[in-house]
């Protein structure tokens, strides 16, 4: 589990903010592409990776000989809920406008560039369940309701309270308890193009690695480096407390 002094030991470096930095301003880069933005070794680079790695604020994906590294929103988020949201103040937004482009060399297929992860203290039934269950959905995404038999081909859509659907998708890969792949349209965003989305669940001992990876996001349109932190941060609220995160709705 992430410790709130492991994210502020690793946010307390310059170094290591102007790392994030680099990660939010473009996803996915590798070793030597971050090296060549801060001047140093490329074993000075390393060490503090590891640091932001260790405190979740990193996480990697290898494709082929490649390792990209992509911001983790979450860690941030839970601080700015934990520390934040109950007094009223702004959100600690630091993983906004994770807007970035894929390296014409790298197959989209082959490097999302949006990655959240987080741990949960659950089961993989508890988090299945509660991705896949509509009275579950709506207690942490918007107040949608799932709707989705969860068959390859079949819709995977948000309904709000009404029966509107807010978000558009059609299943492309199910396995239970371990992974939903879907694309994604939402509906309240202009000129919006369908994208791919993966929520991924391992088991790791008492906990659970929940991991959602974005192709192409910002082809969405639709403020996705904002809205899947609030996401994972109610579910994992819901999973670990049994109550519903309320959010400030004021910024």
């Amino acid at each position: 589990m992430v410790t709130v002094d492991a994210v502020f030991k690793a946010l307390a470096d310059p170094t290591r903010r102007q790392l994030l930095d680099s990660l939010r301003d473009k996803a996915g880069q590798t070793l030597t592409e971050l090296e060549s933005g801060l001047g140093m070794t490329r074993f000075g680079v390393m060490k503090h990776l590891k640091v932001l790695e260790e405190a979740k604020l990193v996480t990697s994906r290898k494709e082929g000989r490649f390792k990209y590294h992509y911001l983790n929103a979450s860690p941030i988020q839970e601080v700015a809920d934990r520390w934040i949201a109950p007094y009223q103040k702004p959100f600690a937004r630091f993983a906004l406008d994770l807007k970035n482009q894929l390296e014409s060399s790298v197959p989209m297929a082959d490097k999302p560039n949006f990655v959240l992860e987080t741990y949960i203290r659950t089961t993989p039934q508890a988090l299945w369940d509660a991705l896949t269950r509509p009275e579950l959905t709506a207690l942490y995404y918007y107040g949608t309701r799932i709707d989705s038999a969860l068959k390859r081909g079949g819709p995977f859509r948000y309904l709000t309270g009404d029966g509107q659907v807010m978000l558009d998708g059609e299943v492309i890969e199910v396995e239970p308890l371990k992974k939903i792949v879907s694309s994604f349209i939402p509906s309240w965003a202009e000129n919006s193009q369908p994208t791919l989305v993966t929520f991924a669940i391992e088991p790791m001992g008492e906990v659970v690695k929940f991991t959602i990876t974005h192709h192409d996001y910002e082809k969405a349109n639709a403020g996705i480096d904002t809205g899947w932190p609030v996401v994972v941060a109610g579910l994992k609220t819901l999973l670990e407390t049994g109550k519903p995160l309320n959010l400030p709705t004021s910024m």
